[in-house]
């Protein structure tokens, strides 16, 4: 960056369009140090030194120094510039060269703040000043527990009249505050919502004439008065049903046995998140299975709130079946990624047909399962990581079409196997052994089979081994 204002300032020949290039989208990273670093800080303080070059310097500082000094000696090069990326500790510890930098930045749509900005830390006032001052093109902000007061001047000021996406967390604010929010801003297109136990379902309807506009991202978590009603009422206008994209319902009031109401109302959605605890059992009706043709991504994270007693099903098992159910019922044909917390459901998925689980009587219909390989990343609520099973469309459609008890659990190679099923021993086809084991697969016997061979001789049985 320091060649690149040298040649822009000094020799005065550096083209309109390198300068779109560089100043468009501006990113401040950090450096990394290699293994000398120590060694070569030590002879910068030797004394034949000038002392200013034992003084330490942070890279990404100097960088955010050149690069506010650029733009404000370059109206045209300011005006350029939309996006200000800023690693963490540079923007907490430089928040009053942030603050001169964005003060020229009349175009800017999106920049790394410190983590003060967003609950009216006083530290971060003279930064919060200059841009709501200066830069009324903002895009996407966040109110943290403590921003009720500049939360409240959306609706009032109408200081940021093109935000996109808006995070809320913990905040203390009416919902008819919130309603005035929602409704001065047209352009919003995402919001996140966390930890707001003060809102309901006044958040879907009608508030003051002006519903809630139609949004593309709506995430919902730890909000436990929004309920399947309300969320209904928002998707029953035909706008929130064309445009709504990703849906994330997290500890709500939504209960995941209503799941299939929700899709059905959303058939533009790609990607849903759904991760609540359940203390029983979903209930053994003709509840129609999880349909959508648009899904292509599903969080399924049901959980076990309390601990069952020993030898009694956990009641999250119930809800893992409704959605194996609904899987081989060919009800979601677009799922190529699907999350749960249930080491089991790979071995549900690929094993013998079992009575199904009372979901409709379409979960048996013969019909085309996927047209796609279904990546499955399941893990215990207590891992970590993910581990992940692929699963293709011709192996669910076997999965459907036999009952056979020695139908193959896989038919990948190992690279494409998760973690836990990762063997050397076994190279081609995983054949269960009915006690959740596999055996090997027998090499090609050499011997005659034909009515030539000696019938006093008795073959082995190369699968029993």
């Amino acid at each position: 960056m320091r060649d690149l204002s040298q040649c822009a300032f000094v020799n005065r020949q550096w083209s309109e369009a390198a300068q779109a290039l560089l100043y468009h989208s501006v990113r401040i990273d950090s450096v990394h140090y290699c293994e000398r670093e120590a060694d070569l800080s030590a002879k910068r303080k030797r004394r034949s030194f000038i002392g200013g070059n034992g003084a330490p310097k942070d890279p990404p500082q100097e960088r955010l120094h050149l690069f506010s000094r650029s733009v404000r000696e370059s109206h045209s090069l300011a005006h350029q510039v939309q996006y200000l990326k800023i690693p963490f500790m540079t923007r907490e510890v430089c928040k009053a060269d942030l603050a001169r930098t964005v003060s020229v930045l009349p175009n800017l749509r999106y920049v790394d703040l410190p983590d003060g900005f967003y609950n009216d830390d006083p530290s971060s006032n003279t930064l919060k000043q200059e841009l709501q001052a200066r830069c009324g093109h903002i895009r996407q902000m966040k109110y943290a527990e403590g921003a009720e007061g500049s939360f409240q001047m959306l609706a009032q000021a109408r200081q940021w009249p093109d935000l996109e996406a808006l995070e809320l967390s913990r905040l203390a604010v009416e919902p008819a505050t919130m309603a005035d929010v929602f409704a001065s801003l047209k352009a919003l297109r995402h919001i996140k919502i966390t930890s707001l136990p003060s809102l309901d379902n006044g958040m879907f309807s009608s508030m003051h004439m002006s519903p809630l506009p139609p949004l593309a991202v709506l995430e919902l978590r730890d909000v436990p008065n929004i309920s399947t009603k309300g969320l209904l009422a928002y998707l029953s206008d035909r706008g929130v049903k064309q445009a709504l994209r990703t849906l994330t319902m997290a500890n709500t009031g939504i209960l995941p046995s209503d799941l299939f109401q929700i899709l059905a109302a959303a058939p533009s959605v790609t990607d849903c998140c759904i991760s609540e605890g359940v203390t029983r059992a979903l209930p053994q009706s003709q509840a129609p299975p999880l349909a959508s043709c648009s899904l292509r991504i599903l969080h399924y994270e049901i959980f076990n709130a309390n601990s069952s007693p020993r030898g009694i099903s956990p009641p999250s098992d119930s809800y893992y079946s409704y959605l194996s159910g609904s899987i081989l019922s060919g009800s979601l044909p677009s799922l190529s990624h699907l999350y749960a917390l249930s080491t089991s459901l790979p071995t549900v998925l690929l094993a013998p047909p079992q009575p199904a689980f009372s979901v409709s009587e379409t979960c048996n219909a013969y019909r085309p399962v996927a047209s796609r390989p279904l990546r499955l990343y399941t893990k215990s609520v207590m891992e970590m990581e993910w581990n992940l099973t692929l699963i293709s469309p011709s192996t669910l459609a076997d999965r459907l079409g036999s009952a056979t008890t020695t139908r193959p659990m896989s038919l990948y190679l190992e690279h494409q196997e998760s973690p836990q099923r990762r063997d050397k021993g076994r190279e081609s086809v995983l054949v269960g052994n009915g006690f959740g084991g596999f055996l090997v697969v027998p090499s090609q016997d050499p011997r005659s089979k034909g009515p030539q061979a000696k019938k006093g001789k008795r073959d082995v049985d190369a699968w029993m081994g």
